[in-house]
């Protein structure tokens, strides 16, 4: 079964100055570990020239990495780390790239810019909670369409509508709505369409923190 959890809803990019250093937190969704990878490898690549690009991801499978890059030990992939762990997030991939500014920060330093850039990136992503939904299939003759069509497109989310020699619909559900819905749909047609329970699926819907 399904559970939901906290995730970012889009990727992000911030940048503060702190003695001179130059930091640019980055944020992405990911899916998987080779995705993490690939959006890491991209930012290295575009930054090639920059003093560390430190990281860490965390996904919903359970599966966590970081690394400081040359920094001290524990000083920058931990603290983004646990900024993501303090704020329940997963399937989230967060990059620290630094620019020396030639002027020491110190341990203390060190983790209070990497944990201000990687808290900043996440803030500029927007929060959301992965949903798990039901998805829904169900047909509907053409004179009962409009009795039903305002209802579904406000109480679910459409994946698609084919207009055959009846109405085929795709719906997505929040699953402690989805048998609600199926018994609505079926009143409104007069028990001639019965949504079916295809397949289950995350919907990512926003909140504030």
């Amino acid at each position: 079964m399904l559970k939901p959890y906290k995730t970012v809803l889009r990727a992000s990019e911030t940048e503060f100055i702190e003695k001179k250093s130059r930091f640019i937190g980055r944020c992405f969704p990911v899916r998987d570990e080779a995705e993490a990878m690939e959006k890491l490898n991209g930012v290295r690549k575009a930054h090639f020239d920059a003093t560390h690009n430190c990281w860490a991801y965390a996904l919903s499978n359970g599966g966590q990495r970081f690394s400081d890059d040359g920094e001290p030990g524990g000083t920058a992939g931990m603290p983004i780390m646990d900024t993501i762990i303090k704020r329940g997030m997963k399937d989230v991939l967060i990059v620290v790239t630094r620019y020396f500014g030639g002027i020491l920060l110190g341990s203390g330093g060190l983790v209070r810019a990497y944990s201000k850039s990687a808290s900043d990136a996440l803030n500029a992503a927007g929060c959301g909670v992965m949903s798990p939904c039901k998805v829904l299939e169900f047909s509907v003759d053409y004179s009962r369409y409009g009795m039903i069509e305002g209802f579904v497109k406000s109480e679910s989310t459409v994946d698609s509508i084919d207009f055959m020699e009846n109405i085929r619909i795709r719906a997505t559900v929040p699953d402690d709505n989805a048998e609600k819905f199926i018994n609505n749909i079926r009143e409104k047609t007069d028990g001639r369409a019965v949504p079916l329970i295809v397949g289950e699926r995350f919907v990512a819907i926003p909140v504030s923190e």
